[in-house]
């Protein structure tokens, strides 16, 4: 698709029952065997870079297409696109959030059969996003250093529907005073289970690791 972003805009059905549709879509994408990740994350945590760091890893074993979220605006799907990644921008014109019947309108246009793997990055808060169910097969967070290591007590529904955390900007937590320690334990309170992994999208470090555990996922969602 080269540089080249298609523009969709999505609306929310408030008619619709959204659990019912998730889970229609979930099953939908595991008879095409898609694996749809739903990645939460404040604005500036890092989304679109890691986005594109975890796409050079993986496109060349895996087919993978990209929806990028936002309430006005392309540019994070022209960043995409700029690398060689099909992307598709679903501008959702005023709403802080994705539910399942606006992913259904992404995947639709994306062509969701002809990708193993989807990276949904949703609109740019810690709120509305964990408070609806996109049909997504995992939810995945980042938090950076800078926004500070007690966010899993601040935002505990977020942190509770995530399957994996990512802790970006991890170069930078000597300059931020960030306690990767105090930031664990907060996430333990709600969430004991979930893995969380330690990354810089800026530098590198720790996306390896990341993608090794996001390839195993997708290769065991789609059989």
């Amino acid at each position: 698709m080269g540089d080249s972003v298609r523009l969709i805009e999505v609306k929310e059905n408030v008619l619709d029952d959204n659990k019912k549709v998730a889970e229609a879509l979930r099953a939908r994408l595991k008879e095409e065997k898609t694996f749809l990740m739903n990645l939460m994350a404040s604005p500036g945590a890092g989304k679109t870079t890691t986005v594109i760091q975890t796409t050079e890893r993986l496109k060349e074993t895996l087919k993978i297409g990209v929806l990028e979220a936002d309430i006005d605006s392309t540019v994070d799907a022209e960043k995409v696109a700029a690398t060689g990644i099909t992307a598709i921008q679903m501008r959702t014109g005023g709403f802080c959030h994705l539910d399942a019947t606006m992913v259904g309108d992404g995947l639709s246009a994306i062509g969701s059969e002809a990708y193993d793997l989807i990276l949904l990055e949703n609109v740019g808060n810690l709120v509305c996003p964990a408070e609806f169910d996109t049909g997504s097969a995992i939810n995945a967070m980042i938090l950076s250093v800078p926004e500070g290591d007690d966010k899993p007590l601040k935002y505990p529904l977020m942190f509770s529907v995530c399957d994996v955390v990512l802790i970006n900007k991890i170069d930078a937590c000597e300059l931020f005073d960030f306690d990767r320690a105090r930031f664990e334990e907060g996430v333990r309170k709600v969430n004991p289970t979930c893995p969380i992994f330690e990354i810089s999208a800026r530098t590198g470090e720790g996306i390896d690791a990341w993608v090794a555990w996001l390839r195993e996922k997708t290769l065991a969602h789609n059989g």
